[in-house]
């Protein structure tokens, strides 16, 4: 199975391609797409939709899984992720790609086993699993990861959006 994970956002929108076969991992791709600052948020939003639409055109993935929008105080950053995330799944929608979303507490359980488990332990069993021998420069790249990894792991029990 073919996983595109997402962690979306305006700026900066992690991505990971994985394939899950027989209970193993294959990183195919991973990265982000990096919008400018000063770059009018519809431009922004276009270039992530374009993007991760290259990506469904490449590597014709059986499900996306996308990080659930959580904040708690900035509500302005919220909004600009939120818009980021409706680009993402604008993509897959009009490419028929399933989308399935995981709460950071889900993807920290899916991936580690412990729902409350810190950065750190998400980045080295991201590493151990993939069996790669560097985490990305990016957290949201390795978010990225881990919210693919959690699919794999849960997608029996997942419930498309």
């Amino acid at each position: 199975m073919k996983i595109i994970g997402i962690d979306p956002g305006y700026a900066i929108t992690g991505y990971a391609v994985i394939d899950y076969v027989g209970n193993k991992f294959k990183l195919l791709e991973s990265g982000a797409v990096q919008t400018k600052a000063g770059t009018s948020l519809p431009k922004r939003l276009e270039k992530i939709y374009d993007d991760i639409v290259l990506l469904i055109n490449k590597y014709k993935p059986d499900a996306i899984s996308v990080e659930e929008l959580f904040f708690n105080r900035n509500t302005t950053t919220a909004i600009g992720v939120a818009q980021g995330r409706g680009a993402v799944l604008i993509a897959a929608a009009k490419n028929n790609v399933p989308i399935y979303e995981y709460t950071p507490l889900q993807v920290k359980q899916g991936v580690v086993g412990y729902g409350r488990a810190d950065k750190k332990q998400v980045q080295m069993m991201v590493k151990t699993i993939l069996n790669i021998e560097k985490i990305p420069k990016l957290d949201d790249t390795t978010d990225a990861i881990a919210i693919a990894i959690c699919h794999a792991h849960s997608f029996r029990f997942a419930k498309e959006i």
